[in-house]
């Protein structure tokens, strides 16, 4: 049995494989369509969310399996009365073939993992990882560009707290000829742990600014992040800096004919609405991905296989 608690849980290989059956499966989704009759996934979400908890659902629906709600908030569960997560996934494994969870603190779906009967998806634990993001935001990268090696990504945003980049960084440097640009505030910088344990141990170049405009040319993906609120400590440190990047056209003016822009989304203010009609902007076309990577995700933690 296998679980997904973070990108590097799968080789590159398997990764690639996994890429190319999500892409299968957007070719030809009636191939799939009841490739999980009978099977029930639950998701257990801890923090709110909306993309990732109906596009687990969606996935496991678009496959013909079933969907337990479980819960999408801790306020709405059994944690509300104390329960541990090690104690509510062994419950959850009595009901369903396999789940989604996120949470709050990071390392919890680890914890759920090593008590559970059924696989386990991180769907996003604190400032941690973001696993299924990851795969979504590399099917992405795959899609419009073509390959996932020999590319400058700029990551633009909160890299202190963004566990999507760093979950993205994880799964990137496995590739050969990656260069980051790290766009951020001072105060929003990539944590050190990554820029050394990552980054610096395995030679990736990197260069870190403060300015999007500087990054702009260079780039062939440029991944957007919000300011997380709900990771901040106080209000005002949140207000000075939620508005410190905002994408317009202007910008883009700047940019390559073929970067794209990704963003894990929801987004506030960091992208302007009228950049969604530039052919560059791929973060909603990211959201149907994220469909196909999920299902695909199932099949092979499921380990079903489809003709």
């Amino acid at each position: 049995m296998r679980h997904l608690m973070s990108p590097l849980d799968f080789s590159v290989e398997e990764l690639d494989e996994l890429l190319k059956l999500a892409q299968d499966i957007e070719a030809h989704p009636d191939k799939y369509a009841h490739a999980c009759d009978g099977k029930k996934l639950a998701t257990l979400f801890y923090e709110p969310s909306t993309r990732t908890r109906l596009s687990h659902e969606a996935a496991m629906l678009n496959l013909g399996g079933s969907v337990m709600g479980g819960f999408s908030s801790a306020s709405s569960s059994s944690a509300a009365k104390g329960e541990s997560v090690s104690d509510t996934i062994r419950t959850i494994s009595c009901y369903a073939d396999i789940c989604a969870m996120r949470h709050p603190k990071e390392g919890a779906p680890m914890v759920a993992c090593q008590h559970s009967k059924i696989p386990v998806i991180n769907a996003g634990d604190g400032g941690h990882q973001h696993p299924t993001q990851t795969l979504t935001d590399l099917l992405t990268i795959l899609n419009v560009k073509g390959r996932l090696d020999n590319m400058t990504i700029g990551l633009c945003g909160d890299l202190k707290f963004g566990r999507t980049v760093h979950s993205l960084i994880t799964a990137l440097v496995r590739y050969t000829g990656i260069r980051f640009v790290l766009i951020s505030p001072e105060e929003l910088r990539l944590p050190e742990y990554i820029r050394h344990d990552v980054l610096d141990k395995m030679n990736i170049p990197y260069e870190e600014v403060v300015r999007l405009e500087e990054a702009m040319p260079k780039l062939d993906i440029l991944y957007m992040t919000r300011v997380q609120k709900e990771r901040f400590f106080n209000e005002e440190d949140y207000v000075r800096m939620k508005d410190f990047y905002i994408l317009d056209k202007e910008k883009m003016k700047l940019a390559p004919e073929d970067m794209y822009i990704l963003h894990p989304l929801p987004r506030v203010n960091e992208i302007s609405v009228d950049v969604d009609d530039d052919p560059r902007a791929a973060y909603f076309r990211q959201v149907q991905y994220g469909v196909y990577v999920r299902m695909a995700l199932i099949l092979t933690l499921l380990d079903i296989h489809v003709d």
